[in-house]
């Protein structure tokens, strides 16, 4: 099946203590139905002492998000289901909102 939410694209959060604040995807992980989002859900890590940070310590980092809890933001910056339509010989993504197209 197609990815209605791909790496790059502006999501807005629907559900969680990051509700309705926006960001770009980094990575997404389909098998586990996730994203990670830029500057969303961070959470802290307590690592140790490694070679790669010799230092150790409390580091900030993103966690994944469910796809459920995120949607694609539309040119207007609202959140907005996403459709398929071929156009010509591509099938391309679409915001079901406003009907334009979205690229990457």
């Amino acid at each position: 099946m197609a990815a209605k939410v791909k790496k790059g694209d502006k999501v807005v959060v629907l559900t969680g203590k990051d509700k309705g604040r926006t960001g770009t995807v980094l990575k997404v992980l389909p098998t586990e139905n996730r994203v990670v989002v830029q500057g969303i859900n961070v959470v802290q890590r307590h690592t140790r002492a490694s070679q790669t940070n010799p230092q150790g310590g409390i580091i900030n980092k993103e966690a994944s998000l469910h796809l459920s809890n995120v949607a694609v933001a539309d040119a207007n910056g609202k959140p907005t289901r996403v459709g398929f339509r071929v156009e010509g010989d591509k099938k391309v993504r679409f915001a079901k909102s406003t009907g334009e197209v979205i690229n990457g």
